[in-house]
């Protein structure tokens, strides 16, 4: 079964899916151990692991959090059968293996990811940036919402850690990578949140109104093209504005649509913004925005992609329907 077959449109499995039950048991194991890993920028995971004693994990941060090959004594034996027939690990010579997965904390939860490096088309990023973007959305989200849509969710993490900060909330994530709503469902069942699941890259039809969208998008002007970090044209802004686009239009009256986005600078000014601007008058959205770093991913800026840009800035914006 593909990873795709895995999915019906309601987002439940069509058969028990050995994918998903070795996340699930990954996630209860590294819970019941107490888990902790904080996952930082690639420029620092390559540091990390390039010292004498990160050859090979002697832990379990080693193997699903600093992607270090190991010995497969070194897991319990229930776990490594399930990931070993879930596809997980990768056999390596030597009898060793490395995982496919990494597993990132943040808050009290638990999150399944792809390792590293996430060079794949259909990779699941977690990074700094998710937990900015958690941050913002905590910060920022209504207290009376209900229902919280996560466009382009990814691992889940902004749209799982809104619901559990909500009452009684209805949770729905969208993503156009299968690989990315396994994930995001086993993350869901681990912590406790119940949702809908849909394929794609737009707002589906509900059935409870929209109360809240949140999405970080792309905004990398990404050279290998990689769907979960190349933003496309405005040095990787273009992909940020056309979902708005595409949201606000949507969106009932008083329904909030929150952003954590990066935007390339050029001569002072964050190149997206006036874009942006404009969708939110001509929807009759009040906008607000910041600057939550103003210098996030300069390695980048070495690149041809990015000729005359001064830095790019992690941004949160806040639209709301009037």
């Amino acid at each position: 079964m593909t990873t795709l077959q895995a999915l019906r449109s309601d987002g439940q499995t069509s058969r028990p899916d050995r994918r998903a039950e070795a996340l699930d048991l990954l996630l209860a194991e590294l819970h019941e151990r107490d888990y902790r890993f904080v996952t930082p920028t690639p420029a620092t995971h390559d540091r990390v692991v390039a010292g004498p004693t990160m050859g090979e994990a002697r832990d379990l941060r080693g193997v699903f959090g600093w992607s270090l090959p190991f010995e497969r004594s070194l897991l319990p034996s229930k776990l490594l059968a399930a990931l070993d027939a879930g596809g997980w690990m990768t056999p390596l010579p030597g009898g060793r293996c490395k995982s496919r997965v990494r597993v990132s904390s943040l808050n009290e939860h638990l999150f399944v990811h792809s390792a590293y490096p996430t060079l794949s088309e259909d990779c699941v990023f977690f990074g700094p940036d998710s937990y900015r973007f958690v941050s913002f959305v905590l910060r920022e989200l209504p207290a009376l919402a209900r229902h919280v849509v996560d466009l382009g969710a990814g691992s889940g993490v902004g749209g799982i850690c809104a619901a559990t900060a909500l009452t009684e909330p209805e949770l729905t994530l969208i993503d156009v990578n299968p690989l990315a709503l396994i994930m995001a469902r086993a993350n869901a069942r681990a912590a406790g949140a119940t949702v809908d699941i849909h394929l794609g890259d737009g707002l589906p039809e509900t059935r409870a109104p929209i109360d809240v969208v949140i999405a970080n998008p792309p905004y990398i002007a990404d050279a290998a093209g990689r769907t979960y970090c190349d933003g496309g044209g405005l040095f990787g802004g273009e992909m940020t504005v056309a979902w708005i686009a595409r949201s606000l239009p949507r969106l009932p009256r008083l329904a909030t649509m929150i952003v954590y986005t990066g935007a390339a600078v050029v001569d002072g000014t964050a190149v997206m913004l006036p874009h942006i601007e404009a969708l939110a008058e001509a929807h009759g959205a009040v906008m607000r925005w910041e600057e939550l770093d103003p210098d996030v991913f300069g390695e980048e800026l070495g690149g041809p992609n990015y000729q005359g840009v001064e830095r790019i800035a992690a941004l949160g914006i806040v639209l709301t329907i009037l």
